[in-house]
């Protein structure tokens, strides 16, 4: 998708980083951050990046893979009878760096422990967030990336809005989600959907049941997500569909969450906090007298991963720059009536905000049997 230039920045800013932390070279563990930094996307494997090379650290399953998705990077194949952690050891102290950052939100105790004993004349940092923070910004390749998997993931939705029935259940609307998806393109979802029927959906999280039907309730709740491939950027909508009646309770909640949306995302333009974002809508929500029913962040960054930096959450001091796409997914949620949660993705530009994702949320949408976008 991307060329060797594209990645070749990458690398850069992320020296950029490690200069900045006087660090001599970074050990790259987390899955996405080896793909955005060399287009590799295989597992049990390690990146090490110094200042003036690299090299991914792999084993034989991956050898042909590696040469394919970036010929131009160097590479090391362990051999079967070491680990990763033991073969980094060994490799690490050819290169004679003094300070090594490991991420430490990915590698374990165990593994460090291992590399440690194999590397003493190195000194291990601890770092947070070194290549997260340079993936925070999107290129224009993988803005045009996570449109197409918006796209996806809305025409799923519409063949699926299309064909709804009332004998359904939710593992039912989930697996035909998923079918939909594969059949438009996408490499999979996002994440596994979340449908939920009626009080089911005060579960923010709720795992799709088999059994329970969607017309057991007035109302289902449904965040889905489509994936690309092959380098896996995504997408993360919600939005919540109506099997019965609108009841004065439900068009009450529903306006709340609406408007608590609407507030967060006019307010978007680069330099204000992701903690302001959030306070947009969870203010609203409070001032509406349901402030405790809504205690999860507003939402987050979207791109090789579901949940990236930026995070928007209470007090978050993280300023939004342009090329930041975010999920913008205020919601309240009562305990044995149900939850209503809009979830929309948005990117930040150069002078405020777009609106990425078009599925209607107007009330007049939601019904069952309206098609969808």
């Amino acid at each position: 998708m991307f060329d060797t230039e594209t990645y070749a920045r990458r690398v850069e800013a992320v020296r950029s980083r490690m200069r900045a932390e006087s660090l001599h070279a970074l050990l790259v563990t987390h899955p996405p951050n080896v793909t955005y930094l060399t287009g590799f996307t295989g597992d049990s494997s390690a990146l090490l990046l110094g200042l003036d090379r690299t090299m991914i650290v792999s084993d034989f399953r991956y050898a042909t893979q590696i040469r394919d998705e970036c010929p131009e990077q160097s590479f090391h194949i362990r051999p079967s009878s070491k680990t990763l952690a033991q073969e980094l050891g060994d490799v690490i102290p050819r290169f004679c760096w003094r300070s090594l950052g490991f991420e430490s939100a990915s590698l374990s105790v165990l593994d460090w422990d291992t590399i440690r004993n194999g590397c003493r004349s190195t000194e291990l940092r601890s770092t947070a967030g070194v290549v997260e923070e340079v993936r925070a910004v999107k290129e224009e390749g993988e803005i045009a990336a996570i449109r197409r998997a918006i796209e996806l993931a809305e025409q799923a939705f519409g063949r699926v809005r299309q064909q709804w029935s009332g004998d359904w259940d939710e593992a039912g609307v989930a697996n035909l989600l998923e079918s939909e998806l594969r059949s438009l393109g996408a490499a999979g979802s996002a994440f596994p959907p979340i449908v939920a029927v009626g009080p089911r959906s005060a579960l923010p999280h709720a795992r799709p049941e088999p059994g329970v039907r969607v017309d057991s309730s007035d109302f289902t709740l449904v965040d889905w997500g489509a994936c690309l491939g092959p380098l896996p950027y995504r997408s993360d909508l919600t939005r919540v569909i109506v099997t019965g009646k609108l009841t004065p309770r439900f068009e009450e909640i529903y306006g709340i969450v609406l408007e608590a949306q609407r507030r967060a995302i006019a307010s978007i333009r680069p330099g204000i906090s992701a903690g302001e974002v959030d306070a947009q809508a969870r203010s609203f929500i409070q001032e509406s007298g349901f402030g405790r029913f809504f205690d999860h962040g507003l939402g987050h960054g979207i791109g090789l991963e579901i949940h990236e930096a930026p995070r928007l959450r209470k007090d978050a001091a993280e300023v939004l720059r342009p090329g930041m796409v975010l999920t913008i997914e205020p919601g309240i949620y009562l305990p044995d009536w149900g939850g209503i949660r809009i979830e929309d993705d948005v990117l930040v530009t150069a002078d405020g905000c777009e609106c990425l994702s078009r599925v209607p949320r107007d009330l007049d949408s939601l019904r069952g049997d309206t098609p969808g976008a």
